[in-house]
């Protein structure tokens, strides 16, 4: 069976690869010309022989990946556009670019990762955005490393914040209030953003006044080792490359779990929010995400707070970044167990601050429970071997990070209850400088 945009083809009999390629390919049409190929965003080796994973852009709009096998001998570019054309589905309509982006403010978290922040900063900075600015939040530093290439390798192209409290949400909520945009956009420090990333996630708000969110594609920058290729065909955190729009007055029929299958919607590393509409719900839930003992479910609980505060949300694989997995055997378990730590952690974060949605919650919790055990079950190797589709559970996941995964959903809501009893008390960030301001102008 052929496989779809979604999905990427599975070369027949293989086994898992030691070393999947990542490439990026640019046809001129479904059927049209190689305007371009070589390695994803223009790094690493030019690309050769065996497995390779392909983002396939039409007139350089993301619409589809491949895996393919080049044959030794074999044209790479040749081989993977042929694949493409046989899998490529018709375009979707495109939306014309609006004439006036909102000022937006992107926001980078980050705690001693200096090499890879200046990664990141490199794409930001090189942005088709005409009007925004980057702040760096420095969470909790323990050396200066962070601070010191922000001042003497960007000078006044990106502001450095500093936030003593660990988290990310803390320190996402640091940047809410240092940022002056009337979007916030968020990422991390271990990507890199496509040219146009910035542009195709602040447009719907240009186009959809009652948008409170957009979030957008991500894709695997490297596959050299077996755990970032496991993590990838689990489903990683791509979307898909269909645009979605999710509002809260017309509930997705086919979704019954709406709006608490918050992880379809998005992910963290490449989201954006309406400056108001983020400050009016409280920003991040300061007792979550990576860095408190919640493990994570900053991003899916904003997501859920701004559709039951009534705001649409929308998905735009348009807006594309690279996200570097982590290489490590240990990493893959630690975030197993912190996937499903985080997901009961925002649970348990709505149902403390947002109490009226507890019946909701209820109503759809025994099938909420059936899915989180789908999500989460170990599935033999077979013949998934490569990356495949989000959501398609044909992907292997080895016993062992099934039963992490599950241990760490029984541990969230414990974990949350930790977190926040660190942060009782510490008041929102932009409330401490209007109280500020209102002091100096008595």
């Amino acid at each position: 069976m052929p496989s779809t945009p979604h999905q990427p083809h599975r070369p027949q009999g293989s086994s898992r690869p030691a070393e999947i390629q990542v490439a990026e390919l640019d046809l001129d049409g479904p059927e049209g010309a190689v305007l371009s190929f070589g390695p994803a965003f223009g790094g690493g080796p030019p690309v050769g022989t065996g497995d390779v994973y392909a983002l396939v852009r039409l007139r350089g709009r993301p619409v589809a990946t491949v895996v393919c096998r080049v044959p030794p001998g074999g044209d790479p570019a040749a081989t993977v556009a042929a694949t493409a054309r046989a899998e490529l589905a018709p375009p979707r309509p495109h939306e014309d670019m609006p004439g006036d982006l909102p000022r937006t403010s992107v926001v980078v978290a980050t705690r001693e990762r200096a090499d890879q922040l200046a990664r990141a900063l490199g794409s930001l900075l090189a942005q088709d955005h005409p009007d925004f600015e980057i702040v760096v939040v420095d969470n909790a530093p323990v050396t200066s490393a962070t601070h010191d290439l922000v001042e003497n390798k960007y000078g006044d192209l990106v502001r450095y914040v500093r936030e003593p409290v660990p988290g990310l949400a803390v320190a996402h909520n640091r940047g809410i209030a240092a940022a002056d945009g009337a979007v916030i956009a968020f990422t991390d420090d271990d990507v890199v953003a496509d040219p146009h990333w910035l542009s195709a996630l602040t447009a719907p708000f240009a186009r959809d006044p009652g948008l409170g969110c957009a979030t957008g594609l991500i894709l695997p920058a490297r596959l050299s080792t077996p755990a970032q290729i496991l993590l990838e065909s689990h489903g990683g955190f791509a979307k898909g490359f269909e645009p979605r729009q999710y509002d809260p007055a017309h509930p997705p029929a086919g979704e019954p779990l709406f709006p608490f299958t918050a992880g379809s919607f998005g992910s963290g590393a490449n989201m954006a929010f309406r400056a108001t509409v983020l400050r009016e719900i409280g920003g991040f839930d300061p007792a979550t995400g990576t860095g408190t003992p919640a493990k994570g479910g900053d991003d899916l609980y904003a997501f859920v707070s701004v559709l039951a505060a009534g705001h649409r949300l929308r998905y735009t694989p348009d807006a594309l970044v690279w996200h570097h997995h982590r290489e490590s055997w240990q990493d893959l378990r630690n975030q197993a167990y912190g996937y499903g730590a985080g997901l009961t952690a925002y649970l348990t974060a709505i149902l403390v601050r947002r109490p009226a949605l507890l019946p909701a919650l209820l109503r759809k919790l025994p099938r909420g429970l059936a899915h989180a055990r789908s999500i989460t079950a170990h599935r033999e190797a077979g013949g998934a071997s490569v990356p495949g589709e989000h959501g398609a559970q044909d992907y292997p996941w080895p016993r062992h990070l099934s039963r992490l995964e599950r241990r760490g959903m029984l541990a969230g809501p414990i974990g949350y209850a930790k977190a926040r009893i660190r942060v009782r008390g510490l008041p929102l960030p932009w409330d401490q400088r209007l109280m500020r301001g209102q002091r100096e102008e008595r």
